[in-house]
């Protein structure tokens, strides 16, 4: 779990990033990358080769016991019944008692376990949250200090691991797990990501961190690898319209506005269904949206949008798009303003910039497979 003192904890790469010439920054009680050679270097080696992330600030729970599927049934809003054997992995939210999200997070089924990867900023918060639900035989625990956490990113991410493992990446389907071998030690790695390209995610012990780090690092040099911070992390996930817990989904959005319902599964029961299920019937008042601008200027955080004189919403997330060469932003627009093609507006600093709704995500022609 993340300390609360003021000392924010260094991952088990830190030494690794300084001695690479990374801008390190503080970011969600850890010390962190936010980019090495640069925002729009990393970002395209991501989308058109490959890219290595250092993710081990995200937080992992394990959850055991012969009640675990229940309590994970009551506490995730995907339908953890279809994780019908070890390996398989599912997106999902921890909702509140009122139809809001605590979290997004993945569930991965294990042999003996299920194993939960939450935001950084959210490690504690997860903890006490999913603790005031155990009942029967279930075991949660936090075991966030045993992984660093590599993410391998890019189209050429298999071709890279290949040369690290025996493992059968070829037949190896996107959004499961494995243990195998990567670069001689034992690693749970998965084919999961949040860029919107192929890749895998590698949770290795830390006293192994030093030999994957470097290990990887000899193979990518060899293809143009480039090592990428939170600055590029951010860029790729917002051109996929993957959500960002705190900018773009918190504890007052519901699943059904934030573009979610894929992960919702009103088939079962769970924590504030009775209030997700009126959402989705009822429609939200709001809905997510991707806006392409056109013009200078970068939308942020907070910025409204607007449908002539009428404010009509507010921007979650903005950033310039390395890929589409324009400003691209997500943002929660009123009900009637939301589809595809509308035409809207940004202001920025008391200048309006044109924008348009456009269908997720702005990227086509991510390679996940």
């Amino acid at each position: 779990m993340a300390n609360s003192s003021a000392d924010p904890i260094k991952t088990p790469f830190h030494d690794f990033h300084v001695a690479a010439g990374a801008r390190m920054v503080d970011f969600a009680g850890f010390r962190m990358p936010v980019q090495y050679k640069g925002i729009q270097v990393e970002h395209q080696a991501v989308r058109n080769n490959v890219g290595l992330f250092d993710l081990s600030h995200m937080g992992e729970f394990e959850v055991n016991g012969k009640d675990a599927e229940a309590f994970l049934q009551k506490t995730t809003t995907n339908n953890v019944a279809d994780l019908d054997q070890p390996g398989k992995i599912q997106y999902s939210c921890l909702p509140t008692e009122d139809g809001g999200i605590v979290d997004d997070l993945l569930v991965y089924r294990l042999e003996d376990r299920y194993f939960l990867v939450v935001n950084a900023a959210n490690i504690k918060k997860d903890f006490d949250h999913l603790s005031k639900y155990v009942t029967g035989d279930v075991n949660l625990v936090d075991r966030s200090p045993e992984y660093g956490l590599l993410a391998i990113q890019g189209p050429n991410a298999e071709k890279l691991l290949a040369q690290l493992t025996d493992h059968d990446l070829n037949n190896m389907a996107y959004y499961t797990s494995a243990v195998a071998k990567i670069a001689g030690e034992d690693v749970l790695f998965s084919r999961t990501g949040y860029t919107g390209e192929d890749g895998f995610e590698l949770y290795i012990e830390p006293a192994h961190c030093g030999k994957l780090w470097n290990e990887i690092n000899a193979v990518g040099s060899t293809m143009g690898m480039e090592l990428v911070g939170l600055g590029a992390r951010d860029t790729l996930r917002m051109e996929m319209k993957m959500p960002l817990y705190g900018n773009d989904i918190d504890e007052t959005t519901s699943p059904i506005e934030a573009g979610l319902s894929f992960i919702v599964d009103l088939t079962k029961d769970f924590i504030g269904k009775s209030i997700v299920e009126k959402h989705k019937q009822e429609k939200p008042s709001r809905r997510l949206v991707c806006l392409e601008a056109e013009g200078k200027g970068v939308p942020r955080q907070g910025f409204e949008i607007f449908a002539g004189d009428e404010a009509v919403g507010q921007v979650t997330s903005g950033t310039f798009s390395p890929s589409l060469k324009k400003p691209i932003a997500l943002g929660y627009v009123r009900r009637g303003k939301t589809k595809s093609g509308n035409e809207l507006e940004i202001d920025i600093r008391g200048r309006r910039l044109p924008a348009v709704v456009v269908k997720p995500p702005f990227y086509k022609n991510a390679s996940h497979k």
